[in-house]
């Protein structure tokens, strides 16, 4: 142990526990050192007249009272002993003539200096003492904040961070009280007894960014930041310095984000999985359904054939045929939707002309738009694609058949082919319900349907994923725009070039 430490040891475990007490304890320690001192020079004094000692000697003994008074109590009681011992020593040198202070002024400088180096040696004991037990309390909390790094790194992060976090700052820094708040979850999290309500608290110091440390009350406010974010608060009330207290708070921060990090990754895989689980059960089932849908679409076919069939009879034949190729359609989207996700399908690439496809997918759907006005802008006839044929047929048939099922009755579908550069623009414009703006990224996510849609015709949600797929697949994009006065218009970009023809 260094000898600072030891000194350090050594005063608090002789007057610890008086200077721990309140303040009038304080003052009658003080005056009962002072006294004991002066006292223990006055004996000096006495016994260095009694015995005849020179002024030297007795200075020694003086300076071995002034000493240990310096160390184990104060710069101020070595002061009033120093002061005792030099008033002592002038009256007994006065009762001897031979040793007056007087008539020996070398004698004189010698108590002079030798006080003047117990007070110097005191001043700097007291100040070595105290930067000891400033290095032995901060390597104490260096400890406690390795102890707190390494506990946080173990924690299990598939649980709230919030209250494990807060019983280890209250158990590992030793601290009386601890509150955290996350803002986040909008939660605060408490450790300890504390006599006023740390909730409110603990969200004063978020809400008003409020750090700080009042060293009388022992209690330490931090905003939680990750880097210049505020993400929750910090307070304590013990015995930590205001750079345990920051470091705390940053450890605290690196814990929300880890936590929130792991959240975030295993929501995706958990996602990743059922999204997998989902395509295979519906890839199956697609392929379960083809069988028995055609043998439906067969026997249906035959029926009608066969003639001889009552007007009821043809109406009931005619809605099986109309229903079974609903669900083969519904059953090809769905095989074709789980290759395209499982990247089984390959592009035939061909030369296409845009406005022969845009007039080929419109005829296809004659009987849905039989009821509806249907516009065609083709911006350049002489237009060109290089791309797979079937995947854009099926991305406008899309929006089509979305535009036929949502637009108000009575208005006009606008098909439009636009030559963007190295791009060709299709859109199906209509008025309908708006799109809010919240769901205008998700609606072409599988399954997902807008608020403003639900109700409005059935639907499986599964059309504008394969429409967007399908851009994607030639590497292209789609998006989508609605207000009230405009209407609403389904966006694709297709390069014109996707790749190299096949023959």
């Amino acid at each position: 142990m260094s000898a600072g430490l030891t000194q350090s040891y050594l005063a608090r475990s002789v007057f610890g526990p008086w200077r721990s007490r309140g303040s009038s304890t304080r003052v009658l320690l003080f005056t009962l050192e002072s006294a004991l001192g002066a006292v223990s020079v006055v004996l000096l004094a006495a016994l260095a007249h009694w015995s005849s000692w020179l002024l030297p000697v007795a200075a020694l003994l003086y300076l071995l009272v002034v000493v240990p008074t310096a160390l184990l109590c104060g710069f101020w009681q070595a002061v009033i002993v120093s002061f005792a011992a030099v008033v002592a020593q002038s009256l007994f040198s006065a009762r001897q003539p031979e040793l007056a202070l007087a008539a020996n002024p070398a004698s004189s400088i010698t108590l002079a200096v030798f006080v003047l180096v117990a007070l110097t040696v005191s001043r700097l004991s007291s100040r070595v003492t105290e930067h000891a037990r400033e290095v032995e309390s901060r390597g104490g909390q260096v400890e406690s904040l390795y102890e707190f790094t390494r506990r946080t790194l173990q924690m299990n992060l598939y649980m709230e961070p919030g209250q494990q976090l807060a019983e280890l700052v209250h158990d590992i820094f030793d601290l009386e009280a601890v509150a955290l708040f996350d803002a986040d979850l909008h939660k605060v999290y408490q450790a300890g007894y504390w006599n006023v309500d740390p909730q409110e608290m603990a969200q004063n110091v978020y809400y008003f960014e409020t750090t700080d440390d009042e060293p009388e009350i022992g209690i330490g406010r931090r905003v939680v930041r990750l880097g210049a974010v505020p993400i929750g608060s910090l307070v304590v009330r013990g015995d930590t310095s205001p750079l345990t207290n920051n470091a705390i708070a940053s450890l605290i921060a690196i814990t929300f984000d880890r936590y929130r990090a792991f959240a975030n990754e295993s929501r995706i895989e958990t996602e990743r999985r059922t999204e997998q689980l989902r395509a295979t059960v519906l890839d199956s089932l697609a392929h379960a359904y083809k069988t028995p849908l055609t043998a439906i679409r067969a026997a249906s076919t035959g029926l009608t054939e066969m003639g001889r069939l009552s007007p009821g009879q043809s109406e009931l034949v005619s809605l099986i045929d109309e229903q079974t190729s609903v669900l083969a359609d519904l059953t090809t989207r769905l095989l074709t939707t789980a290759r395209l996700d499982a990247g089984d399908v390959a592009i035939h690439v061909e030369r296409v002309n845009a406005g022969t496809l845009v007039e080929e997918v419109v005829s296809s759907l004659k009987e849905r738009l039989a009821s509806m006005k249907v516009a065609i802008e083709i911006a350049d006839e002489d237009l060109v694609l290089k791309c797979d044929r079937q995947l854009i047929v099926m991305l406008l048939t899309q929006y089509i058949d979305n535009a036929c099922k949502y637009a108000n009755f009575g208005t006009t579908i606008t098909i439009r082919v636009l030559n963007a550069g190295a791009e060709a623009i299709f859109s199906v414009h209509s008025f309908g319900p708006v799109i809010p703006m919240a769901d205008r990224e998700r609606i072409f996510d599988r399954y997902y349907r807008s608020s403003g849609y639900a109700n409005r015709a059935p639907g499986t949600g599964i059309g504008l994923s394969v429409a967007k797929r399908a851009a994607q697949i030639h590497g292209g994009y789609v998006w989508v725009t609605s207000d009230e006065q405009e209407g609403t218009t389904f966006f694709a970009a297709i390069p014109l070039t996707a790749g190299k023809e096949t023959s």
